[in-house]
């Protein structure tokens, strides 16, 4: 006999295949309910198999996923004891950006989520919501060609979990373990929003580790301070270096050395990743500042 679960499960992804979303069967365990086929494999190289379906034998997880009515139904019917569904994130034509927001113990997704965006003013939009079995949220988010979003876990905030390329979220409809994933009223027939721009900025992969380079050369003449100001703009992360490249030319144009210390902080700047039409004009800001300053005190001193 069917259960009544599965058929529930098969209904739901069936209807999201025809909204162009890839689904493919879970387990209760919201697990991909087809084993891997490579599970009982041995060879020279060790971990898991590094393949993604190029088999062409079912069991590869997210990687099975299918928009195609008939491949849901036949990867459905390998796995009779499935009872839900995975739906992929990053595939075209949505490109699906999945926020799961927590809500257990002291995590608030959804506070941290409220926090973020007035920290990086954007609205969180109205978009299609599913109800966890705990009372979080996972919110569809549409993300823009090109942009290639990746899984992480409390990177962005202690309660949000993202879910990008490679990832999936379990689709409304399904029932596990925990029990039953469903949309949150008022947003089934909402299409996942587009991600706004603040949001995608905070989703966007973190820069490259700079590739180790000779040290930074600061000219003779450029004063004690010189060296702890570069390794200042040095120690930047993403989201302060502008910021603390300008305090660092602030303070060499104050001790009346910036124009020696320039274009070490200009070098320093572009190793830790930013544009050098960037960091040349906030270099450039520092000393007209000082610069003003430096007119002003001739002026009172009646020089």
């Amino acid at each position: 006999m069917v259960h009544p679960d599965y058929t529930h499960a098969v209904q739901h992804a069936l209807a999201a295949a025809t909204q162009g979303l890839a689904v493919f069967p879970l387990a209760r365990s919201k697990l991909p309910a087809l084993r891997s086929p490579h599970r009982d494999e041995t060879g020279p190289v060790t971990g898991p198999s590094p393949c993604r379906g190029e088999c062409g034998r079912l069991g590869h997880g997210v990687y099975d996923a299918s928009s195609d009515p008939a491949r849901v139904r036949e990867l459905f019917a390998a796995a009779p004891w499935a009872r839900g569904y995975g739906v992929a994130c990053g595939r075209p034509p949505q490109h699906l950006i999945g926020l799961d927001l927590d809500r257990k113990g002291a995590a608030d997704g959804m506070r941290d989520l409220t926090l973020l965006a007035a920290a990086h003013d954007f609205t969180v939009p109205l978009t299609r919501t599913v109800i966890t079995p705990s009372g979080g949220r996972h919110l569809w988010l549409s993300g823009p060609v090109g942009l290639v979003v990746s899984n992480s876990v409390r990177r962005i905030a202690p309660g949000i979990d993202v879910r990008g390329s490679g990832g999936y979220l379990v689709g409304p409809g399904s029932r596990t373990r925990a029990g039953r994933y469903r949309l949150a009223p008022g947003t089934a027939y909402l299409p996942p929003a587009p991600a706004p721009a603040g949001l995608l900025r905070l989703l966007a992969p973190p820069p490259a580790p700079p590739t180790p380079s000779a040290p930074v050369r600061i000219p003779t003449g450029a004063g004690r301070s010189a060296a702890p100001l570069v390794n200042f703009v040095l120690g930047s992360v993403q989201g302060e270096r502008n910021e603390r490249l300008y305090w660092a030319a602030c303070r060499a144009y104050e001790t009346g050395h910036g124009e020696v210390v320039a274009d070490a902080l200009v070098d320093a700047a572009l190793r830790i990743g930013l544009p050098e039409r960037e960091a040349r004009a906030t270099v450039h800001s520092a000393a007209r500042r000082f610069g003003d300053y430096a007119i002003r005190a001739r002026i009172s001193d009646g020089r």
